[in-house]
């Protein structure tokens, strides 16, 4: 799709973010990171905006392949609880606080503070 609408197209942006899905299903937390970071959420950001649906799935996504991966850091994990927050943040703004998204967000914020909380009681015992 990209050779066909350009990297920055809305079709282009939506096919990575369920490439990176994939990856991110497949164990391959550290593909996903790059493709997320280096292309999908710059271009999604400039051209959707940082509130569009399809900006926050991507910081979703990019969370989700942080905390998954088993080799991961304290640093990372604080990484993908501090994305969280700002997407549950967007979505309650954007899309209300009833919205399924924004409660799916909530999850996944949930999660991330649970991880956090279990890799500082690890490291600090």
């Amino acid at each position: 799709k990209a050779a066909i609408f350009g990297v920055s197209h809305e079709r282009t942006i939506l096919n990575g973010f369920n490439l990176s899905c994939t990856l991110v299903a497949q164990a391959l937390y550290d593909e996903a990171r790059t493709l997320l970071t280096d292309q999908l959420l710059p271009a999604a950001r400039q051209t959707l905006g940082p509130d569009h649906d399809h900006t926050l799935d991507l910081n979703r996504n990019l969370a989700a392949a942080l905390m998954n991966n088993p080799e991961h850091t304290c640093d990372e994990e604080l990484e993908a609880e501090t994305i969280m927050q700002d997407v549950v943040r967007r979505r309650r703004r954007v899309f209300g606080p009833a919205h399924p998204h924004t409660l799916r967000a909530e999850t996944g914020l949930s999660t991330a503070r649970a991880r956090l909380a279990h890799v500082v009681k690890w490291r600090d015992p």
